[in-house]
């Protein structure tokens, strides 16, 4: 019965909080300029005392109002994480406290859901909690590696610091995936462009062809048959044809995101691929190297580092071979052995790191293997881009130019028909 009274209570006391809710304001600010924006609470009364603390004097705030369907939420990008990251760390490098720093990050902010969390995390540090745990709060958006290295700075008392290290080694991932999604996006894109346009000659100008040559009263090419027999099936068939172009998209989403197994078998099929596997490679050796030059030189342990460091690689044959790295080095082999014994590591990183390791210097040799291989990526992205222009439109002009040509094959032997 106490149980149930407890529970009773606790369900009573949450459903008297009163819901967030998003205020529209106007006013004047110290210098008495006329300032407006937008912040999140719950009352107006709440709200112009944040206003207050903030030395603006608020004339008008009153309730955004929402649309029938609810309102849009933008999302929360990896990207806002690391150019929050970047303004934390200049504020606090300038002398900023650290509250008011969150502030004026979350003030400057465009995306309202950003500004929302930022708001939330102040609020947990105002409460007492240090910044390590009010962003472990948030893991869908500061994962284990970034709130361990906060957590090592706000132990060492280096902080702004360690918010610069962790800005520059988020800029540098994000712009590493920014650089393999330009990869794979550039044929996509021209891909579903090709098949959208064939089936549109498919569906729309092969018939008007076809009905011309019925009249001809001879047998058509062989091409030109295939061709028409192509196009009368995606006439009659083409919703199915879609459907599973769309049922195959979902699968495979499903399987990537349900399956292990399915996720573990694609990421060694990528590295096998010819040119996207390197890129891939490489990526990998730079996110190795990078994220473990940063947890080193945040003073944290090489094994813990390296925990660390195999579920940032993105790739399930590092992650088991750091794993593995991580075990011998724990019983205490050398790291630039356990490396070369794994076999999946080049040369060039394997020397770097025993170089590092002899010159007591692995963090800065670890972020010289970082910087080449993020390099040869960019570069390998640049070639593969110039390579595929003129393969791609090659491609589209072989499937452009044969239907064309399917289509005049009958024609160019009217003359023998009559």
């Amino acid at each position: 019965m106490a149980t149930a009274t407890q529970a009773q209570t606790k369900t009573a006391k949450k459903s008297s909080i009163p819901k967030q809710q998003t205020f529209s304001w106007e006013g004047v600010d110290k210098k008495g300029n006329k300032v407006k924006g937008e912040l999140p609470g719950q009352n107006v009364t709440l709200i112009k005392a944040e206003l207050r603390k903030q030395g603006i004097v608020a004339n008008k705030v009153k309730k955004k109002a929402t649309s029938l369907l609810g309102p849009k939420k933008k999302k929360i990008t990896p990207m806002d994480v690391a150019v929050f990251t970047r303004q934390l760390a200049t504020m606090m490098k300038a002398g900023v406290p650290l509250v008011q720093s969150f502030e004026i990050v979350a003030d400057g902010h465009d995306n309202p859901s950003m500004r929302d969390l930022l708001l939330r995390i102040k609020g947990d540090i105002e409460g007492g909690n240090n910044l390590a745990s009010s962003l472990a709060a948030h893991p869908a958006y500061f994962d284990d590696l970034f709130v361990s290295l906060v957590d090592s700075g706000e132990q060492s008392g280096a902080l702004e610091t360690m918010l610069d290290r962790i800005a520059i080694y988020k800029e540098k991932t994000e712009a590493l995936k920014a650089k393999i999604k330009k990869a794979i996006k550039y044929p996509i894109a021209v891909v579903v462009v090709a098949c959208i346009v064939t089936a549109i000659l498919l569906i729309k100008v092969v018939p008007t062809f076809q009905d011309l040559f019925a009249g001809f009263g001879a047998e058509l090419p062989a091409f030109t048959q295939m061709v028409i027999d192509l196009s009368e099936w995606m006439q009659e068939w083409w919703f199915i044809f879609l459907l599973g172009i769309i049922a195959f998209g979902v699968a495979f989403a499903e399987a990537k995101k349900r399956s292990p197994a399915f996720c573990d078998a694609l990421d060694r099929i990528i590295l096998k691929m010819p040119v996207a596997g390197d890129i891939i490679y490489k990526a990998t050796i730079a996110r190795y190297a990078r994220t473990l030059a940063t947890t080193f030189s945040a003073g944290v342990p090489l094994v813990e580092a390296l925990e660390s460091v195999a579920g940032a690689t993105g790739n399930v044959v590092y992650r088991n071979a750091v794993n593995k790295i991580r075990d011998d080095v724990s019983s205490g082999t050398q790291l630039n052995f356990s490396m070369k014994s794994a076999g999946v590591f080049p040369a060039m990183a394997v020397q770097m790191t025993a170089i590092g390791e002899e010159s007591g210097a692995l963090d800065t040799m670890l972020d010289k293997v970082a910087t080449y291989y993020e390099d040869e990526v960019d570069n390998a992205v640049d070639g593969l881009t110039s390579l595929l222009e003129p393969l791609i439109m090659a491609v589209l002009g072989v499937l452009v130019g044969g239907l064309i040509i399917a289509m005049y094959l009958p024609i160019f032997q009217l003359g023998s028909v009559v």
